[in-house]
């Protein structure tokens, strides 16, 4: 069933008179606004887990917002975690029967280090059509842009039927804590959009969109702690049984593996959709040959010598880290690495650790999973098609004639809590660059902003189709 509310006239409808037309346009630049400076705001605050973690300074300038806007104190939670918190904003809907529709995202950002940047990453500036900043992609700006939304649409008259959650988790890029806490919380939920996922691409000559893509799952993020030990002893007199020698050999072994390809329906839609934009002939027919064949031995090869394309195929497994030996000389009692596996959904973590044991085939080495509860196996997501028929409309409206396709995340996001509960997650951000603009993580981050007023006409149409 839809509701139709008389006083609310979304902002993005075609047909209108001049008035109405000025009055949305207004409501648009004062949202653009808005966005442009909760989005320096929440730059400007160091939300960095350890020593001066500021993750709940910047959850107040949300709440702050929101609760200008017209949200009770008290449907705006922040609940502090270690020495971060997280942040749950309520807008109640007209039918509470209905599981609330949970609008997720992360205010915490990878460290910085002010010397490395040629700005200061703490300090936003808008330069060239770009705002730089640490969390100008990932993901503050798209934080500032779903809060700017909500208000504009409460402040507009909209009364949604759906009960709307907002919430931002504090420790999304370290133990992701508080991301279980919310998934947990919010289990009831009738469906996630995770504006931390997904996301378009520009093109790089002309700078028009290419293609925009969903995120419907995600592999698992898991390390494994390889062990060797022996008695050790003094180096003037090796023994043929060296820890680190043993290691090395076993480390080669998991380098070179290669786990067999895989692929799914999302997987596949992804390979023959995205061939469409490869300009390279030989991957986009790589690409095609995938698709119709994952066992094709000339496309793989292709594929996995490409770092774009090789976590996408399979499972991968790659040593990381190193420690080992107590003395220069002294044979090694100890020596342990880290091999971080992108697992590819439907494996458990035992099963690769397993695997990792058959691989390395090394007598006495010990291989144990460590990342504990800090990651967790997920489903992909249903192609529903109420998400799919809302996120076309909404893209239409925002990037008119732009190609749609769902895709698979190779890195971990919040989204993988909600799915291994059983709850659909759609990794949905609206926002495009040119693939050498993307400095998520990296030196000098920084978001073309504009993409603002489309990606707030899009989430308009997205956020009122999912909440009626």
């Amino acid at each position: 069933m839809r509701q139709i509310i008389a006083p609310f006239i979304p902002i993005l409808a075609i047909a209108a008179s001049p008035a109405v037309a000025s009055q949305r346009a207004a409501d648009l630049t004062k949202a653009e606004a808005q966005t442009l400076d909760l989005a320096k705001r929440l730059i400007a605050i160091r939300s960095v887990r350890g020593p001066e973690n500021r993750t709940a300074e910047a959850q107040q300038v949300v709440k702050a917002a929101l609760t200008q806007a017209g949200w009770l104190d008290k449907d705006v939670e922040i609940v502090p975690v270690d020495d971060t918190a997280y942040l749950v904003a309520t807008w109640p809907g007209s039918d509470p029967s209905l599981g609330p529709l949970v609008i997720s995202g992360h205010i915490d950002v990878v460290a910085a280090d002010p010397k490395d940047w040629t700005r200061d990453p703490f300090t936003p500036v808008v330069e060239n059509g770009y705002l730089f900043g640490r969390g100008a992609s990932d993901m503050k700006f798209d934080a500032a842009l779903g809060t700017a939304t909500l208000i504009a649409l409460r402040q507009a008259g909209y009364r949604p039927r759906r009960t709307v959650v907002l919430e931002f988790s504090g420790d999304e890029e370290t133990t992701m804590k508080t991301s279980r806490l919310i998934a947990e919380r919010l289990k009831n939920a009738e469906m996630v959009i995770n504006i931390d996922g997904g996301g378009g691409t520009f093109d790089e000559t002309s700078g028009k969109p290419l293609y925009w893509t969903w995120q419907g799952a995600e592999k698992t993020y898991d390390d494994y702690e390889l062990e060797m030990t022996n008695p050790g002893g003094h180096s003037s007199a090796p023994r043929p049984d060296n820890a680190i020698v043993q290691l090395a050999q076993a480390l080669d072994r998991v380098g070179s593996y290669r786990f067999p390809a895989e692929l799914s329906p999302l997987t596949k839609a992804y390979f023959e959709q995205a061939a469409r934009f490869e300009v390279n002939p030989a991957l986009a027919g790589a690409m095609r040959a995938f698709a119709a064949n994952p066992q094709d031995a000339a496309a793989l090869e292709t594929l996995r010598a490409n770092p774009a394309y090789v976590g996408k195929v399979g499972t991968t497994c790659v040593p990381t880290m190193i420690s080992g030996g107590h003395a220069q000389n002294a044979l090694p009692q100890r020596v342990t690495a880290n091999v971080n596996c992108r697992i590819f959904p439907g494996h458990s973590r035992e099963e690769i650790r397993a695997a990792l044991e058959k691989i390395a085939a090394m007598p006495g080495l010990k291989v144990t999973a460590v990342s504990g509860e800090d990651s967790i196996a997920s489903p992909a997501s249903p192609l529903r098609p109420d998400f799919i028929a809302a996120a076309q409309t909404a893209l239409a409206k925002a990037w008119p004639g732009t190609p749609m396709f769902p895709s698979q995340a190779s890195g971990a996001s919040d989204s993988m809590w909600f799915r291994a509960l059983g709850v659909p997650s759609y990794g949905a951000s609206p926002l495009f660059s040119k693939d050498s603009d993307d400095f998520s993580h990296g030196l000098n981050e920084r978001i073309a902003l504009r993409n603002t007023r489309p990606a707030l006409i899009y989430y308009t149409s997205l956020f009122t189709a999912l909440s009626k």
